[in-house]
């Protein structure tokens, strides 16, 4: 009766496979209910119950019916096979290391900070956060969205879209050679270094989310790997798999030692560097550089005098040989975007939220561009989402915008006219029966909060209300692009965060 009220065509390995680990991440969750085992993010106690109530998630989108059919290779499917053997296996690792259910007695090292069951335990619940957030972002609510994801840096995802297509994971041993035909990897230890890396979860797959993680903490990507050797194989400040506790803990043997630091891939913002180093008072701080490249982040601070000695030591590795100058590259507008902007007596240019100041950032993925003023006040907001779309500022890039085909001013103006009567001419020949194309939305106010002690010390920056666009024209031609988009190396200033 059960089977029949199932809907046709859901695969009852794959519920039965999100049943028990749902069950089983419960149980693990009882284990864990000693107040001595809290800690700082992450933690168990908060990550199992999330963890179960997004596989429950999945496991009701994936009832639905239409899934008869056999999926591509590297999908959901596939993903999740991956995805729950890995989580079992991790499961029961932590099982070992805590005392059966029903039970509080345990080995008193588990409870000792420093020993080697609890940092055993840390690294487990580290992986565990990978895994939830690597889940969240491939099936937010429970959906599938693998196939679509987009990863931040933009030959990144060329590289992946190229080479993958529409795979969301594929095993380490496949997608090496592939990562090899544009950045040779080095056989032997090197590249068993590189796989501990990227593999984020330890599952031995590589999933498009821990690539877009990978490719966001050594940036840029003409030399990636590079960044990858001087910053996590040879710098002595590199630490992987820390907690915030853990970073206190070992920065404590330098309090003595006034600008040691130690540096670590943030745990609550994956795909962020969490520096910690020794202030001159002799306090132990934490930050977060948020959407810098970690080079520019530690060369900043070594000029600051706050990063000069890698976990303690006197030799600070020379970053400066990676920080050169990348080739422009164009980013193209058409001459039917330029015209829209003519039509609306404003230019491409132009910052569209404080119309001021001209357009210098692209916010990573979405695109969108604005000036660097407009985002740093906005980011002091506390806000990390697009100000237009909302999407995740995931990066952002220096940009600069230069007229390279500039057109006569009287051409200019005859174009703009003629644009203007033919609109008319077709908005009256169709004025019955047509819907008036909607206007774009104008961009969100930033005159946020303006009299809150948060914003006391902020750069304040009034920002008028945009008025509201004409009626867009309808444009059939596109023309050469006069416009061009070149990125420059350098990184504007960055906000920072405790971890």
């Amino acid at each position: 009766m059960a089977a029949a009220a199932a809907p046709r065509g859901w695969q009852w390995g794959e519920a039965r496979a999100l049943d028990r680990a749902v069950r089983l991440l419960q149980r693990l969750e009882e284990q864990c209910g000693d107040p001595r085992l809290t800690s700082s993010p992450p933690s168990l106690r908060d990550l199992l119950p999330r963890t179960t109530q997004l596989l429950r998630e999945v496991a009701q989108a994936r009832r639905p019916a239409g899934r008869d059919g056999p999926e591509d290779p590297g999908g959901a499917r596939d993903f999740l096979v991956v995805y729950l053997a890995n989580l079992v296996a991790k499961s029961k690792q932590v099982a070992a290391l805590l005392p059966p259910p029903g039970r509080r007695s345990a080995s008193d090292e588990l409870f000792r900070e420093g020993s080697t069951l609890r940092r055993q335990l840390a690294k487990l619940a580290l992986i565990f956060s990978h895994m939830l957030t690597e889940l969240s972002a491939l099936f937010p609510g429970g959906k599938y969205c693998g196939h679509t994801y987009q990863l931040t840096k933009a030959p990144a995802h060329a590289f992946w879209r190229k080479h993958c297509g529409a795979r969301c994971v594929l095993p380490w041993a496949e997608f090496e050679p592939l990562l090899c035909t544009c950045h040779p990897v080095e056989p032997g230890s090197i590249a068993l270094a590189l796989r501990s890396t990227i593999d984020l979860t330890c599952s031995g797959h590589v999933s498009i989310f821990e690539f877009d993680i990978f490719t966001r903490l050594f940036q840029p990507w003409p030399t990636l790997l590079e960044n990858w050797k001087l910053l996590a194989v040879n710098h002595p400040g590199y630490m992987a798999f820390l907690t915030y506790d853990e970073v206190r803990a070992r920065l404590q043997a330098c309090r003595e030692k006034p600008g040691s630091y130690i540096f670590r891939p943030s745990c609550t913002r994956l795909g962020q560097w969490a520096i910690g180093y020794v202030n001159s008072d002799g306090s132990i701080l934490q930050t977060i550089p948020l959407n810098k490249p970690l080079l520019t982040a530690l060369l900043e601070g070594q000029k600051e005098g706050l990063y000069l000695y890698p976990d303690g030591k006197n030799h600070n590795p020379d970053l400066t040989e990676l920080c050169q100058v990348e080739p422009h590259r164009r980013i193209q507008v058409s001459e039917e975007q330029l015209q829209l902007y003519w039509a609306m007596d404003s230019t491409f240019e132009l910052c569209k939220i404080c119309a001021e100041s001209d357009k210098d950032v692209k916010i990573e993925p979405c695109g969108h561009l604005l000036c660097s003023r407009c985002l740093a006040t906005w980011l002091q907001s506390e806000s990390q989402t697009c100000p237009f779309c909302r999407t995740e500022i995931k990066g952002r890039e220096v940009v600069s915008i230069h007229q390279f085909q500039e057109r006569p001013a009287e051409e200019a103006r005859a174009a703009a006219e003629a644009l203007a009567y033919s609109s008319d001419q077709e908005v009256g020949e169709e004025e019955l029966g047509q819907v008036t194309p909607s206007p774009p939305p104008l961009p969100p106010r930033l005159d946020l909060f303006p009299d809150s002690p948060r914003s006391k010390g902020q750069l304040k920056v009034a920002f008028p209300r945009l008025r509201a666009p004409l009626t867009l024209p309808r444009i059939r031609t596109v023309a050469s692009a006069p416009w061009e988009i070149t990125s420059r190396p350098q990184a504007r200033e960055g906000a920072t965060g405790n971890s």
